[in-house]
This record gives structure tokens, sequence and C-alpha cells, in this order.
């Protein structure tokens, strides 16, 4: 049985880990001390910064919400008694990390019967810090996020990524990438979904999709989308989790073009 249900307590306690990982990410950001392996292809990555970062988080987890479930990218399910779970990317954009390009992010999203009510994203190199309490808006530092208002595409930055089976699922996000291009002002590539979500809800993109996404890495991020007047929809079924993220608007001209 849960014994406290205090978003603000678990907003904060999400804020403090989020900079204590951070930290272990700086101290080998750049180094010669990363231990990089792969995973399910050469794309897919994993730093020794990811699985220590998870390893605190769990302890601190535990320690501090014994009964709470966890789902950790590197780690997987660890669950609880109770009806909530974190939800943790101890390190989106891994790629980016290992490369030493300072576009990286912790995301954590806390699950109440399955509904995100807490996400905290924090890029510790950026030190950019994003936080949404589900019913409470969303925050940039301290301050206040709303979406972008544009309503045409030929006026408008997009974000996208590309799936790790990209080289062998012919559903790579190449063709929508053709398809949308010529009619935008601009296309980024972030190398972060977390990251691409909260520049959508801070207004520095217009929009954003991708493909076969998984939990971990939309959790905290969706929930700061759409307490800053975003939406994310789902555009596809058969690619694990595939969304748009937009004012509902530029979400709907998205979706009209991509598949």
């Amino acid at each position: 049985m849960e014994h406290i249900y205090d978003n603000e307590i678990f907003l904060q306690s999400a804020i403090s880990w989020v900079k204590e990982m951070g930290k272990i990410h700086l101290r080998y950001f750049r180094g010669n001390e990363l231990d990089i392996h792969t995973k399910s292809n050469v794309s897919d990555v994993v730093t020794r910064a990811d699985k220590e970062s998870e390893t605190w988080l769990l302890e601190q987890i535990a320690l501090c919400f014994p009964e709470h479930s966890v789902l950790g990218e590197e780690s997987g399910v660890h669950e609880g008694k109770g009806e909530f779970c974190w939800v943790v990317d101890p390190l989106d954009g891994t790629n980016n990390y290992s490369q030493g390009l300072p576009v990286f992010t912790v995301s954590i999203g806390l699950q109440y019967k399955g509904k995100t009510v807490v996400g905290v994203v924090y890029a510790p190199y950026l030190n950019e810090l994003y936080t949404a309490v589900r019913g409470k808006g969303a925050f940039f530092n301290g301050r206040p996020l709303h979406v972008s208002e544009k309503t045409e595409l030929d006026v408008s930055v997009l974000g996208t990524g590309f799936p790790y089976d990209k080289g062998t699922n012919p559903a790579n996000n190449i063709a929508n990438l053709a398809a949308i291009l010529p009619g935008l002002r601009g296309m980024r590539r972030m190398g972060s979904a977390a990251y691409d979500l909260c520049c959508v809800a801070a207004g520095f993109l217009d929009g954003y999709w991708e493909l076969n996404l998984s939990l971990w890495d939309i959790c905290a991020g969706a929930l700061i989308v759409e307490e800053a007047g975003g939406v994310v929809r789902s555009f596809r079924e058969d690619r694990h989790i595939s969304i748009i993220a937009a004012n509902p608007v530029m979400a709907g001209k998205i979706a009209a073009i991509i598949k």
C-alpha cells in the first residue's frame, strides 16, 4: 500500500537525482574511461556512465521509495509493491556522449497506475533542467514553458531521429525526411529523444517526430510537452512507440505527410 502520494516530493527527489547523475556523466565525458560497448547493434551503444548512473539511481529509489517499481533502460524492470513506477533513461543520447558531443540528457518520469505524473529531463553539459508535474505546467530552469504557436510548415524547424535498425528495416524514417524536408525552413537531429521533446516544449523546435522509441525515451519528455500546451500523438502501431509532438495544428500537418 502506498504511504505517500505527493508529486512535489517526487519532483524534488527526481531533480536532485538527475543533477547527481549529471555529475557522473560529466566525470567521464570526453575522457578515455568510457568503456563503450554495443547492445542490439553497432549503432546502439552503452558506456560506463550509463551503467554507473542507473545503478546509483536504483539505490536512491530503493532508499527513498522502497515500494516503487522501476523501469530502467539498462537494467529492465524492478518490480515494487505499489502503483508507482519510475521510468528511467540514465543517459539519453549515448551516441552523442560517446563521440564527445554535448547534447545528452538524464530522463526520469514517474507513472502512477500507468499515467505519467512527474517528468524531469536534465542536460548536464548545457545545465538545462526541464520539469513538469501533471496539471501544474512545464518549466525550463524554473521559467514557464509553452510550445511554439507556428502553424505553417514553411516557417518551421522540426526535429527527428532514426531508429537503431535503420540499416535493416525499410521503415527507417528516410522516406519521411525526404517527403517533409523540402517544405520546411529547417530540420534538426539532436540525438536525444528526451531533449527533442523538451525543445518542442520550449518552442526551440516547432515539432518533432520519431519512430521505434521506448517508454524510457519519451516518458518524462512527453509530459513536459503536454504541460507546455502541446500534444504527443502516435502515428503508427507497428514500430513500437512512434510519436509526433507539436502544437495541435502543427502535429496534424506533420501527420498528414509522414508514415
